[in-house]
């Protein structure tokens, strides 16, 4: 926002950023935005200055995306989990949706992750199926449970292996 302020060679460069670091190209931030194509691709490239709701429209958007409007999904697990989702923002439907991680080592750092993240404005939970019941009566947002299916069968298999 303050690069409109700047000059409209600013902005441009900064959209242009934001775009690389959301990783999204200016068609897919339009289909999100609702903005038209054709409008970011002029901006962007000079022919164009924003009108007042065009840049309201990007600003909201980008802190949409971003997580900052309230529109995550909160993920809690422990770092080790955490570390192996390469996906910080999903597309589901016509939706951006951003991923925002919670880390936790205990049960009760996980219900303490799970209430700050629904202070946070997190739209929905995933978690452990250890915590779950428990977070879904203290919250008002919808949970998931994480269901680790091949992760079990390979923790079986090594415990197997280490008792050979």
């Amino acid at each position: 926002m303050r690069a409109a302020f700047q000059s409209d060679e600013r902005l441009r460069e900064t959209l242009k950023e934001v775009f690389r670091e959301l990783g999204l190209s200016a068609r897919e931030f339009s289909k999100v935005s609702a903005i038209p194509q054709s409008t970011l691709y002029k901006i962007l490239s000079g022919h164009r200055d924003p009108n007042i709701t065009t840049l309201r429209q990007i600003v909201k958007t980008i802190r949409q995306l971003e997580g900052s409007e309230g529109n995550f999904i909160a993920i809690i697990a422990a770092r080790p989990v955490l570390d192996k989702i390469s996906e910080k923002k999903m597309i589901i439907g016509d939706r951006m949706l951003t991923l925002r991680e919670y880390s936790a080592t205990t049960i009760e750092e996980a219900i303490i992750a799970a209430v700050r993240a629904e202070r946070d404005g997190a739209s929905a939970l995933v978690c452990a199926p250890i915590v779950s019941p428990t977070v879904e009566k203290l919250l008002s947002i919808p949970v998931a449970t994480i269901i680790p299916r091949d992760s079990v069968i390979r923790a079986i298999e090594v415990a197997a292996r280490k008792i050979e």
